[in-house]
């Protein structure tokens, strides 16, 4: 009796997230079993899986890997393709960066022009290219007028739920790639979402009372955000963080700003915040800086920040400039 693998699925029916597949064993024939040991083995010698036995993943930028990591565990070895400090929108590609991908197991990235240099690159990889935003509800971005435009919004990591619904998707992924580590990546996938879960519900408590609810950023990063938790966005600036804004759109925000009572403009680590700053001073308030999550400082990196950590402190930076009322936050 020959044995071969084929799924079953497991796990709770009622969740609204993708239900991972376990491997079990029924007889097959043995001309099936040859084709798919000379396709593995094809597969293996392309696909780069490690010497040491460790899945091969290499993510776009932080939020991808911050999820690869946690729910990988051990038993994968996971590659940031964006360094410290840098903004993933603006990578180059170096040769060595680009044979990564081309020989990881997995590579994990978002199309839609987020970053372009990876996303053309993942289409030459021999192992699994996935972009996490096949597949997910997506909003349409903010031009730089403050109008909804025609591009979609790629950032919906800033929303936890979403991030929970992509971090899933990252086991379903893990799972079907190595499935005799698909039970510890599904333990992994369930304590990262009840974090997530946790967060969330920090944040719709945090966000229960709040004397405004507007909020002017550097650029239109917090659209998900935002549409989850009620609040309003209006971006200095598009999904592109360099785009310019023109001196009407600034005359816009000035106005605004003064009439709604808005009291902080939001600044990002990785983006100049020389024309927030102009129009801070110009219309009397302050800037604070409010992360967005596409990549962690050298500073967050050795003070041992995450995702997590980072979402909760801007949530409190929020809170405070919103003039909320002390929820459930940790």
């Amino acid at each position: 009796m020959v044995l071969g693998i084929v799924p079953i699925q497991f796990g709770d029916p009622k969740r609204d997230t993708p239900i991972l597949r376990m491997p079990i064993l029924r007889p097959v024939g043995l001309a099936l079993i040859a084709i798919v040991l000379v396709a593995g083995g094809a597969c293996s010698s392309a696909g780069a899986g490690k010497s040491d036995g460790k899945l091969s993943v290499v993510a776009g930028f932080y939020p991808l890997a911050e999820a690869a990591r946690k729910i990988g565990g051990t038993v994968v070895d996971v590659r940031n393709l964006t360094p410290p400090g840098v903004e993933p929108h603006d990578l180059e590609l170096t040769p060595k960066t680009i044979a990564a991908i081309q020989s990881s197991d997995v590579v994990l990235y978002l199309g839609h022009g987020f970053a372009p240099a990876i996303e053309q690159a993942a289409q030459d990889a021999q192992g699994e290219a996935v972009d996490l935003l096949d597949g997910m509800s997506l909003r349409q971005g903010i031009s730089e007028e403050g109008q909804t435009g025609s591009a979609t919004d790629p950032h919906i990591w800033l929303d936890p739920v979403l991030y929970r619904r992509m971090a899933d998707r990252i086991a379903l992924v893990l799972s079907r790639e190595k499935p005799e580590a698909a039970s510890t990546f599904t333990a992994n996938a369930r304590s990262f979402d009840a974090d997530l879960s946790d967060l969330d519900q920090d944040y719709r408590d945090g966000f229960s009372s709040c004397a405004r609810d507007l909020i002017v950023t550097s650029h239109a990063a917090f659209g998900y955000l935002s549409a989850r938790y009620h609040l309003v966005q209006q971006p200095i600036s598009g999904l592109s963080p360099d785009a310019e804004p023109s001196p009407k759109r600034l005359a816009q925000l000035a106005e605004l700003v003064r009439r709604e009572g808005v009291t902080v403009i939001f600044t990002e680590e990785l983006v100049s915040p020389k024309v927030a700053q102009t129009l801070a001073r110009e219309v009397g308030v302050t800037t604070q800086v409010l992360n967005p999550l596409e990549g962690l400082t050298k500073t967050e990196v050795a003070n041992g920040d995450d995702y997590l950590s980072v979402m909760r402190k801007n949530l409190k930076i929020l809170m405070i400039a919103l003039d909320c009322q002390e929820g459930g936050v940790a």
